[in-house]
């Protein structure tokens, strides 16, 4: 080789060398990076924050957006699990965290972003598996409230110059505030319970709540839905246990903060409002209560205010017929469907509960039917021997029934007791019986009322067919009798178009001996129930 050609050779050489050294260089400064040179450490963030009430410093917790209370967290990058160090100081009020290790840490290999997990708290048995959340049953002590939190921060994205998790709470958090009602001057010294959870990861079916501050409870659950109509939260105060079920389905899911203000009644719990929204107060928006409208009793029986509450004693009396129920207010039932209960036929399949109106009204019922099969429209289909419906007054009533049953104002076939009742409104048959209270009685009735119209073949103001008894009963004039065909006992009369009803007031009051209400006459001029003094 000659030394032209040797010259050349080295240069080339020393060309490529440099080259190379180049390339490296910028793989290093770019790109990848060497093993064993930068271990990932992370800053951790995202956890809500607020300070809860009475919690010490040094028992604060991830509960209250503060990681004072976390040692280490599992980190996983690829199929790698590792155990980190947390960090916190109070320069930020420990809102957030390092997350570091000192042997054996995560590596970075190269600029890129990587996908990382991590989560507390860690089942050391086996640190490669999240744990899944299951809280205490009694949280009753604020270290097992917030010990029952679980949070992570799941497949995010980390970068390398701004390696940082955002972590939430893996548990969902509820909160009570309860309020003084009817029967009830304080609520001071109550015992707060969610209760018809899942069991699913051994979770408690019921959890006693902390008492955060006053008369607000809390309680972490795991994320789950609670049915429409289940009990969910339970009050047990002055001697009794009180439910709240709610409307809706209850779907309580991670991150998210539930606030039920709560009245206690002595008859049950009523909502005055809900907040649903972020893990910290103040987050989400005020909801419309959800409130079922009605409570249940030791016994099983029903107390009910609206209408959705009515509906649902309906449904669960035509599977139970002997569930009592006590109305609590006025109950407007326009544009609500009804499907009458029992079952008139015989008495062993009519109603066999209480049905008690404590003289309030149901206004605007309207049944509808057009069946060839003979459907029946009334409150009750049937009330059974042992049935008593008493203290009702159904007003403005449209029951239309165009094919084969009959339409009635209280009940189609009665073989129990009708106290105190009264009926206004429309009531038409175009084959079968109309009556103003029940179109066939083998039972009693007593000190009720009838005022409106009656249409269809052997109408009866008060019954169309009586073979029990009837005392004291009155109706107004619209050409039909008070019993079409009598085979029993028949106290009716009538009271005439323009005349004052004082005298069916005077009337049917001495017949409600022992009876809680009594007939008055009222602003319109028909009677109205009145508890007696």
């Amino acid at each position: 080789m000659t030394d032209i050609m040797k010259t050349r050779f080295f240069a080339l050489a020393a060309l490529a060398l440099s080259l190379a050294a180049c390339t490296q260089d910028e793989l290093a400064d770019d790109n990848r990076l060497p093993e064993g040179e930068y271990p990932v450490v992370i800053r951790a963030t995202g956890l809500s924050v607020e300070s809860t009430p009475q919690a010490a410093p040094s028992t604060r917790a991830t509960v209250d957006g503060d990681w004072q209370g976390v040692q280490t967290v599992a980190l996983k990058m690829g199929d790698a699990v590792k155990e980190y160090t947390v960090t916190a100081t109070d320069a930020d009020g420990y809102k957030s965290a390092t997350l570091s290790r000192t042997g054996d840490p995560h590596y970075w290999t190269s600029r890129d972003p990587i996908t990382v997990s991590a989560w507390w708290p860690i089942d050391k048995a086996d640190i490669t598996r999240m744990p899944a959340v299951k809280v205490a049953e009694d949280q009753s002590k604020l270290a097992d409230f917030q010990n029952s939190d679980f949070i992570s921060a799941e497949n995010q994205t980390v970068k390398f110059d701004n390696p940082t998790l955002e972590f939430t709470h893996r548990t969902a958090r509820v909160a009570i505030a309860l309020k003084p009602g009817t029967g009830f001057t304080s609520v001071a010294g109550a015992t707060v319970s969610l209760v018809s959870l899942s069991a699913d990861n051994e979770n408690p079916t019921a959890i006693k709540t902390y008492n955060a501050s006053g008369n607000t409870y809390e309680a972490l659950t795991a994320p789950q839905t609670v049915a429409a109509g289940e009990p969910f939260i339970q009050v047990e105060l002055g001697g009794g246990t009180f439910y709240f079920r709610p409307q809706n389905d209850v779907v309580l899911e991670a991150g998210n903060r539930y606030k039920y203000t709560v009245k206690v009644n002595a008859t049950g719990l009523t909502l005055d409002g809900c907040t649903i929204g972020g893990w910290e107060p103040g987050q989400g928006e005020s909801g419309a209560a959800e409130d079922l409208g009605y409570s249940i009793q030791n016994d099983g029986s029903y107390t009910v205010y609206n209408a959705n509450g009515l509906l649902a004693w309906n449904e669960a009396a035509r599977k139970d017929l002997s569930i009592n129920c006590t109305l609590t207010a006025d109950i407007d039932m326009t544009g609500k469907a009804w499907t009458p209960i029992g079952d008139g036929a015989i008495s062993e399949s009519g109603y066999q509960g209480i049905f008690d109106g404590q003289g309030h009204r149901i206004k605007g019922l309207t049944i509808t039917t057009d069946s060839p099969s003979g459907e029946n429209a009334a409150l009750f289909d049937g009330i059974g021997g042992n049935g008593e419906v008493k203290n009702l007054q159904l007003v403005d009533v449209n029951y239309d029934v165009k094919q084969g049953g009959v339409s009635s104002g209280i009940a189609a076939g009665n073989f129990g007791t009708i106290t105190a009742c009264s009926v206004t409104g429309t009531i038409t048959s175009a084959r079968g019986n109309s009556s103003g209270i029940a179109t066939g009685s083998d039972g009693t009735i007593t000190a009720c009322w009838f005022n409106g119209t009656i249409t269809g073949p052997n109408c009866g103001n008060i019954a169309s067919i009586n073979i029990g008894t009837i005392t004291a009963c009155y109706y107004g004039q619209n050409g039909e009798s008070g019993v079409r065909f009598n085979y029993g006992t028949a106290d009716t009369e009538q009271i005439f178009s323009g005349a004052s009803w004082q005298p069916a007031v005077d009337g049917m009051n001495p017949a409600l001996t022992g009876n809680d209400y009594q007939w008055a006459l009222g602003t319109d001029g028909l009677p109205v129930l009145l508890k007696k003094q």
